[in-house]
């Protein structure tokens, strides 16, 4: 699991520095256009499940057993 991890944060950091510079106005103001962010929200999407993949790659076994232990509870 560690590995994959590894793999998932360095496509992170690639995403990051290749999307970072494009997402920032050149010329220091906000773009005023209609469409929003696009990019932007991409970019909090791909990031929020980097971050959900590897809490839940970490806390797995954990969850697993609160999830058996409360429907023994039901049972």
């Amino acid at each position: 699991m560690g590995k994959l991890l590894d793999h998932l944060l360095r496509l992170q950091v690639a995403l990051l520095v290749h999307l970072v510079p494009r997402l920032v106005p050149r010329s220091g103001r906000r773009r005023r256009d209609d469409r929003g962010d696009v990019p932007g929200w991409v970019l909090v999407t791909v990031m929020s499940a980097a971050i959900v993949m590897g809490i839940w790659g970490i806390a797995k076994p954990q969850l697993e057993q609160m999830l058996q232990a409360a429907l023994d509870k039901v049972k």
